[in-house]
């Protein structure tokens, strides 16, 4: 079976649903039964200072303070997860690797604010996911590229460029993945 956890998809033109349209994802959980991922490049208009101050924080780290929530994907928009490194002890956490894991707790906030405890990490509001077998077939049907995921690029690389670094991976440019074909 084709285990895509701790991969990234990366949106083809051919991709046409506007949320997916341009999305870098990173897949946290991939079995028979379906997969599980969090859109890493589509910022919300949530700041992180809003996530803060409503866990009560009075501290908001200089990292995070023109950063903004990411549209993790149409599941559960009204919930947070937050994507990081380590994986570290949370009351709610799926382990994707040895290094990264997914929280939905809120303990999770408040370490934020201490710059020791988590190294890395990326909040989203909503998550994506596919059923048992629809995301090898929307990978068959030239909807998604796959490539090993990096760390780099989910914590260090800008938003606005983080489809391109991934692609960048595979060798491709976006000139490379033009759909359609020129006439003459």
């Amino acid at each position: 079976m084709l285990n895509l956890t701790n991969h990234f998809l990366i949106a083809t033109p051919d991709l046409e649903d506007s949320l997916f349209s341009g999305s870098l994802v990173y897949i946290c959980e991939h079995t028979s039964d379906g997969a599980m991922g969090l859109i890493v490049n589509k910022p919300s208009p949530i700041g992180m200072e809003i996530v803060f101050a409503g866990a009560g924080c009075k501290h908001i780290p200089k990292k995070y303070m023109s950063e903004f929530v990411m549209m993790g994907g149409p599941v559960q928009p009204e919930r947070g997860f937050v994507l990081h490194t380590p994986v570290g002890n949370w009351q709610s956490t799926l382990t994707v690797n040895e290094h990264n894991g997914v929280t939905t707790s809120r303990d999770i906030i408040d370490s934020l604010t201490k710059d020791e405890t988590v190294q890395h990490a990326l909040l989203t509001i909503g998550y994506s996911s596919w059923t048992g077998g629809q995301l090898e077939r929307e990978i068959a049907e030239n909807s998604w590229l796959t490539v090993a995921a990096d760390n780099q690029i989910l914590f260090h690389t800008p938003i606005a460029e983080r489809h391109q670094a991934a692609l960048n991976k595979l060798g491709i440019t976006q000139t490379n993945l033009m759909n359609g074909i020129g006439h003459a």
